[in-house]
C-alpha cells in the first residue's frame, strides 16, 4: 500500500467493520515435500514458545499421498519433546502463560479427544505437575470447520487433502 495516512485510516476502519472469523496459521505441504524436513519445520512452528506466538502453526495441511508417513514421523518426533523449565537449554516446551490459558487448552483437548483423532499427547514429566504446563498434542481433523477459534498453545491440527482439492 502506498498512500496518505488518511487513506490508511479509511482502509483500517473499513476492514475493522467487517465481522469475520479469526485466521488459523497453517502449513500446507504437497507430495513434493520432504517428510523429514516437513516434520522438523512443523515441530518448530507448532511447539516453539509453547505455541504461544501469533506465527505458531495451528494446522498442517498435508497431501494424502504422504499423510500417513508424515503423521507417523510427527508422532515419533513428538516423543522426543522435552517439556519443562524454560530456563534449561534441554527444554523444548515451557509452560503456557497462565492458568486461564491452560484451562482453555485443557477444554480444547477434551473436545478434540471426542471429535478428532489423537496423533500424540506428550506425557508431562513429574516436575511439571505444578504450574501452567500443558502437554503438547497433535490431532487429525476431518475438516477445518472443527476449529471455531484460534488455539493459542502447543496444539497442532493435521488435515489431509487430496491434490485435486488444493483450492478448497
Amino acid at each position: 500500500f502506498t498512500g496518505s495516512t488518511e487513506t490508511a485510516w479509511a482502509i483500517n476502519r473499513g476492514q475493522a467493520a467487517i465481522d469475520r472469523p479469526g485466521g488459523q496459521n497453517a502449513l500446507i505441504a504437497d507430495s513434493s515435500a520432504l517428510p523429514e524436513q516437513l516434520v522438523k519445520d512443523a515441530m518448530v512452528a507448532a511447539f516453539d514458545s509453547a505455541g504461544q506466538r501469533c506465527s505458531a502453526a495451528r494446522i498442517l495441511f498435508v497431501q494424502s499421498d504422504i499423510a500417513d508417513k508424515v503423521i507417523h514421523m510427527l508422532s515419533g518426533a513428538m516423543d522426543e519433546l522435552v517439556v519443562g523449565n524454560p530456563g534449561l537449554l534441554s527444554t523444548d516446551v515451557g509452560p503456557v502463560i497462565d492458568e486461564d490459558a491452560k484451562a482453555i487448552l485443557t477444554a480444547h483437548a477434551a473436545r478434540m479427544d471426542k471429535e478428532a483423532k489423537l496423533i500424540k499427547a506428550v506425557t508431562l514429566p513429574d516436575d511439571c505437575q505444578h504450574g501452567s504446563f500443558f502437554a503438547p498434542r497433535a490431532y487429525e481433523l476431518n475438516s477445518l470447520s472443527q476449529l471455531s477459534r484460534e488455539v493459542f498453545g502447543p496444539v497442532l491440527h493435521v488435515i489431509r487433502y487430496d491434490a485435486a482439492d488444493i483450492d478448497q
